[in-house]
């Protein structure tokens, strides 16, 4: 078995034990709400199929829209939601924030970078598309009354529809460029 499988083996684990966690607290429904969820679901099942099928051109792919997307959940965690909150312990160090906020992403960005096959350019929006079309979504509940957060800056009726424009644009940078940055994009 290669590193690149035992890795993505041990993430496979360590999603399993972070979504028994999260079920304690929210049903798994109401927990697609938050793109921690749904970046860390892709994960488990990029991860899966690169366990079963082993390296090929699909499981790059999904590995790099997983690897996006939780470099995506790292980067708001660490520099967004721990200091606009305060909460460094719960986000990052305890419950399922351990496993999905930091030691999965960092896994899958280290199996990705040194242990994976890295995917043509024209793939690095894919994360960015799937990243976009959420935060639309979420704008766009939010503005409807439908939904309340789940993250600050998606909160247009408290924050203004001025700031929530500025929030999406620098998340769609932060998008663009993490992606880029993850991916051995050629």
């Amino acid at each position: 078995m290669t590193i690149a499988r035992v890795i993505n083996l041990l993430i496979v684990i360590l999603e399993l034990v972070a979504f028994s966690i999260v079920r304690k607290n929210r049903s798994l429904k109401d927990g697609f709400i938050f793109y921690t969820q749904i970046s860390n679901m892709v994960t488990f099942m990029a991860s899966l199929l690169f366990v079963i099928l082993g390296q090929n051109a699909f499981t790059a792919v999904c590995r790099y829209l997983a690897a996006g997307m939780l470099a995506m959940t790292f980067f708001v965690t660490a520099c967004i939601l721990v200091p606009m909150s305060g909460r460094v312990k719960v986000l990052l160090f305890s419950g399922s924030g351990v496993y999905q906020h930091l030691i999965i992403p960092i896994l899958s960005t280290v199996s990705y970078w040194f242990f994976e096959d890295g995917v043509r350019f024209e793939w690095f929006l894919l994360p960015v598309s799937v990243t976009l079309v959420y935060g639309l979504i979420m704008v766009y509940l939010n503005a409807r009354g439908k939904a309340d957060g789940p993250y600050p800056f998606f909160q247009v009726k408290r924050i203004g529809a001025g700031r929530t424009a500025i929030w999406m644009i620098a998340l769609l940078i932060a998008t663009s460029l993490l992606p880029i940055g993850i991916g051995r994009v050629r």
